[in-house]
């Protein structure tokens, strides 16, 4: 689901790792801190997650087959109509994954995206896990050029005032410790 958060931010490049090419069987996914903290939406998640990746690998293998025979009917050899009917078969059974998905993803913003970035996804108000990600980037940022960022996190940091009005999470406070706790520095 972070994904989808991560490239709504448009001044920005994305590589990221094809669910159509790369077969998913047995896929890593996202279990979110709130359903991992009550046993009983953790064992139903669980549970659906088991059945998503059964049904993906039969979906699959089902694909396969109908596609190998018909590759092998057009003449090709079975090494051939095997690779390319699997490369077909994952474009299609793709559509079952859950947004708990994992991907790899490689983003390249420059400075000026990167401070809208933080300004908006370091935010409390924002989805905890864009946020993570958020913060981590700005941690690595802060290692690399510190001067550059010394002054960049959620906009109550930044520009010393919360955008979000009766929707603020009220703990402006607390924000300007953290992210001073993450540069290293005192909380002005």
């Amino acid at each position: 689901a972070c994904s989808h958060q991560l490239v709504r931010h448009r001044i920005a490049s994305y590589s990221q790792k094809s669910q159509r090419y790369v077969n998913e069987s047995g896929f890593e996914f996202i279990t979110p801190p709130a359903i991992h903290k009550v046993p009983e939406a953790e064992a139903e998640y669980m549970k659906m997650i088991s059945e998503i990746t059964e049904s993906y690998n039969k979906i699959s293998d089902l694909l396969t087959d109908h596609h190998k025979s018909n590759f092998i009917n057009e003449g090709l050899d079975e090494k051939t109509a095997l690779s390319k009917a699997r490369k077909m078969a994952n474009e299609d059974a793709r559509f079952i994954l859950p947004n708990a998905c994992e991907t790899k993803i490689v983003v390249t913003m420059n400075v000026r995206s990167l401070f809208n970035f933080f300004r908006h996804r370091c935010c409390n108000r924002a989805q905890w896990e864009i946020r993570n990600v958020a913060n981590e980037m700005l941690r690595l940022c802060l290692e690399v050029a510190p001067n550059i960022f010394c002054n960049t996190g959620a906009s109550c940091v930044s520009e010393g005032k919360c955008p979000e009005g009766k929707m603020s999470c009220g703990k402006m406070a607390e924000m300007k410790k953290q992210f001073a706790d993450l540069r290293g520095t005192k909380n002005d």
